[in-house]
């Protein structure tokens, strides 16, 4: 696992090529160190969690498994955790089983043409344990889910496009530039509004909208009470650039 950058955007990379980063017990564990680290920083806004140039992740490592989930991460590291700060996803080639359980838990997918999302694990007799079984029907529509979780097939990149899983689509080998490129744009947005946005909308509940409201005065209170509302409404004002201090 490698973490780089000092700004607001860090770039975190599974590397174990020779196993296409499938999860051992260590990469669970240097996975959720460093998502501990970047969520711990108050200098960091917006994460790129990559997997290279040639894949993603191939999910779990099914010779030595993937470890014991993490008490902040769970599963991976990440597939149980509460994301304070945004999360991209910059995906190139396979994206299976938990690798695309990992993808599912970021908090957006940037993909390559030559990407592809699969669940293997009925072929296995197993099934989607980490997250996959509700993030999938929250994220496509809810018959596309379920052929992917019961047949194992793969969802090509264009497609996954087409139905609003990911986000934005480039040529291979850009996903990581592009993903980049979105996380400074997310970064450069007052950070006290991105986390409480963020936090309201991943605690939404489709079918409560008493509670949804509820989570949205909430945000709301906590946005417009930051210095950074006022810093934002008088640099729209006065037309300049804000100087956001996360306060």
């Amino acid at each position: 696992m490698r973490a780089e950058g000092t700004g607001p955007v860090r770039i975190i990379t599974m590397d174990r090529p020779d196993k296409r980063n499938a999860f051992d017990g260590e990469m669970t564990r240097a996975l959720d160190a460093a998502l501990n680290a970047f969520e711990d920083d108050d200098s960091a806004r917006v994460a790129v969690l990559t997997g290279g140039a040639d894949f993603f992740s191939a999910g779990t490592d099914i010779r030595a498994w993937a470890g014991e989930p993490t008490e902040r991460g769970g599963p991976y590291g990440i597939t149980g955790r509460a994301l304070t700060k945004p999360v991209i996803a910059a995906v190139e080639g396979a994206a299976a089983g938990g690798g695309f359980e990992i993808a599912l838990s970021a908090t957006m997918i940037v993909a390559s043409i030559s990407a592809h999302f699969s669940f293997p694990e009925v072929g296995l007799g197993l099934i989607a344990e980490c997250g996959g079984l509700f993030r999938a029907p929250r994220a496509l529509p809810l018959n596309v889910a379920r052929e992917l979780l019961l047949t194992g097939d793969r969802l090509p990149a264009q497609r996954a496009h087409d139905l609003g899983l990911v986000n934005r689509l480039t040529d291979p080998g850009r996903a990581l530039t592009e993903a980049v490129s979105l996380a400074e744009r997310i970064a450069a947005q007052a950070p006290i509004a991105v986390r409480e946005t963020l936090r309201a909308v991943e605690e939404a509940h489709p079918a409560d909208d008493e509670t949804d409201w509820a989570r949205t005065a909430l945000a709301k209170t906590r946005a417009r009470a930051s210095a950074d509302a006022t810093e934002g409404v008088d640099a729209f004002l006065t037309k300049r650039e804000p100087r956001w201090t996360n306060s």
